[in-house]
């Protein structure tokens, strides 16, 4: 029997122009591992919430169709019913956490459950241990980098034992190392796991199964086997490669942001000892390196949002920052209006702006009706038409498809030279595809090149 099955299932959110899921139809067995794929605004998110009952409890909007889990009608019941049958990850981890603390974040789901208390804290901690953030038990959530808080996400998941198990882009901000440790984790719990992301080289190796989403409808679901065939001669954007090669160093271009031994804490809790970066106009620069090490901080630092405890920072010119979560940021009712903002009011120079991201044609939408990754590219927009001397760009490629990826680094590559560029970024293939310059920042270093 069927852990889920989703029939006939039709979507419109309230106010969309089109359904975000079309006519789709598919069953989940207990135990197995599907890697759910395709573009931005496919459909993918949506269907992960049918699944789990938020469609359409949650959204409103327009439902036909049926969503069963284990035998049960998710018209008939509430998403709160189906909470420790069901866990879910969402895109945005920032807007699943509840509570103050680390520890009490993972024990909510299980005190709500109504877990025998003594075996609450045992498999909070558990939880916390198996992702790798039993350290940061006591921590505030709000002191969390992105990463460290999607691994709490992931634990606060786990802890419930459940039987299903939605990831919607469990690794974009994820180190490759926790990414595949996560991913295993999953996969190896038992439950069935659905993986939405896009970052597909993992999931492909790791999940017997493939659905891909086109305009809210699917276009293949398939074996591993059968599904790489398919890939290969219909979308080999999604296909697992290796990183490439940086393009080589720009030494020559004028040097607009110098970082010498810059230090810097967040209270008694220090981020960065000593940090020492160069960027020169007409380079892109990557900054890898494990999750809460302080790349975000010293991003923060180029972009002049932050002040260093001791060093020096200077700069030359305009600097603009992307930040890693900018859907908090979107303030305005139409996405052309948003990116007006950045220059004064001026929607004709929005809208090519809007274009070259890949938007044309949604300028009139509300950005909280565009997509996880469309919000991204609407972001990023904003921060190009201001035409910055020094750009700065935060995990830009979270819940951005392959194509959009190497859209994206065309794009930078393109105009590199009127300005200097710094990616953070743990997407190493995208890295690879448009940077010029690779800096490691590692757990003991204390200056980068």
């Amino acid at each position: 029997m069927a852990l889920a099955r989703a029939t006939e299932v039709s979507f419109t959110y309230p106010e969309g122009d089109e359904p975000a899921l079309d006519s789709v139809s598919l069953e989940l067995d207990p135990g197995e591992a599907v890697a759910l794929l395709g573009p931005s605004g496919s459909g993918k998110s949506t269907l992960l919430r049918a699944l789990s009952g938020l469609v359409p409890h949650f959204h409103g909007g327009r439902f036909a169709g049926q969503v069963e889990i284990a035998g049960r009608d998710t018209r008939l019941e509430r998403p709160a019913e189906f909470a420790g049958l069901v866990a879910t990850l969402f895109q945005d981890p920032e807007d699943q956490v509840v509570l103050d603390r680390v520890e009490h974040e993972v024990t909510f789901g299980l005190e709500n459950l109504g877990t025998l208390p003594a075996e609450i804290l045992p498999r909070a901690h558990a939880a916390l241990a198996v992702v790798g953030a039993q350290h940061l038990a006591s921590r505030r959530i709000e002191t969390l980098s992105a990463g460290e808080l999607q691994r709490v996400c992931l634990a606060s998941a786990f802890a419930l034992e459940p039987q299903l198990v939605l990831l919607d882009e469990p690794t974009s901000q994820l180190d490759p190392e926790g990414a595949e440790a996560i991913l295993d984790l999953a996969l190896g719990s038992g439950a069935a796991v659905v993986i939405s992301e896009q970052r597909p080289s993992l999931p492909l190796e790791r999940c017997e199964r493939v659905v891909f989403m086109e305009r809210g409808r699917l276009l293949l679901d398939a074996p591993r086997e059968e599904a790489l065939e398919w890939l290969l001669e219909n979308r080999p954007a999604y296909l697992p490669r290796q990183p490439a090669q940086p393009w080589g160093d720009m030494a020559g271009g004028e040097t607009l942001c110098r970082v010498d031994r810059a230090t810097f804490s967040y209270g008694d809790r220090p981020v960065l000892d000593g940090a020492s970066l160069k960027l020169r106009r007409g380079e892109i620069v990557a900054l890898t390196g494990p999750n809460g090490i302080g790349k975000t901080t010293l991003a923060k630092l180029v972009a002049g949002l932050l002040e260093p405890d001791s060093g020096r920072v200077q700069r030359v010119g305009r600097a603009s920052y992307l930040s890693q979560d900018p859907g908090r940021y979107l303030i305005r009712e139409r996405a052309d209006e948003e990116v007006a903002l950045s220059v004064g009011g001026d929607l004709a120079g929005a809208r090519r702006s809007l274009a070259e991201v890949g938007l044309a044609g949604l300028e009139h939408r509300h950005p909280r009706d565009l997509s996880s990754g469309e919000r991204e590219r609407l972001a990023l927009a904003a921060v190009l038409v201001t035409e910055p001397d020094v750009l700065v760009l935060d995990e830009p490629t979270r819940g951005i498809d392959p194509l959009r990826k190497e859209e994206l680094a065309n794009l930078l590559r393109q105009d590199s030279d009127r300005r200097a560029t710094l990616v953070v970024t743990h997407d190493l293939v995208f890295a690879g595809d448009v940077a010029d310059r690779l800096v490691p920042l590692g757990v003991r270093e204390a200056a980068l090149a």
